[in-house]
């Protein structure tokens, strides 16, 4: 039996809101590209979203492959996680001068987004390694985490940069 096919329509639907909202921030830094490289802060944001955006697409999409384990599923969770993970943090450490110039408010809502989306992937994929099944549950909620960041974060890019 298919361990994850009670989860077919949440990864289906989560591999269609993804891929649009991927496409709206590629849409987004195209239309403001020159706007958003005025804010020396902007293109490492947009490119922490779309690193987001990828891992939750590949995560969800490889969900989708009939017949794998919830370890084997567990395992390539965990990798996406470490990519919906660390990249960002090391975008943002290189931004950390910059990021001090902004409000305390802004540069901290930014991490926290990040966090919040990658790191309960990488939870869930390690639970799901461990035969632990409310990995999923971890997984579902950084999925559900990165598109509520990235509604946010495609609102920055195509309206407040302009104000």
């Amino acid at each position: 039996m298919d361990e994850l096919a009670p989860w077919t329509n949440f990864l289906t639907a989560e591999v269609g809101a993804t891929a649009t909202l991927t496409g709206l921030i590629i849409v987004a830094v195209s239309i403001n590209l020159q706007r958003i490289l005025e804010f020396p802060q902007l293109p490492g944001r947009a490119g922490e979203i779309l690193i987001m955006l990828a891992g939750v697409l590949i995560g969800c999409g490889l969900g989708l492959i009939p017949g794998q384990s919830l370890r084997t599923f567990g395992i390539e969770v965990a990798g996406v996680g470490l990519l919906m993970t660390v990249p960002p943090v090391v975008i943002q450490g290189r931004q950390i001068a910059i990021m001090k110039t902004q409000p305390v408010t802004w540069w901290l809502w930014r991490h926290l987004t990040g966090l919040c989306a990658g790191v309960p992937v990488l939870i869930g994929g390690v639970l799901l390694v461990s035969g632990v099944t409310s990995g999923l549950y971890w997984f579902a909620a950084g999925v559900l985490a990165t598109l509520a960041a990235t509604v946010w974060n495609a609102w920055v890019l195509l309206v407040e940069i302009l104000r």
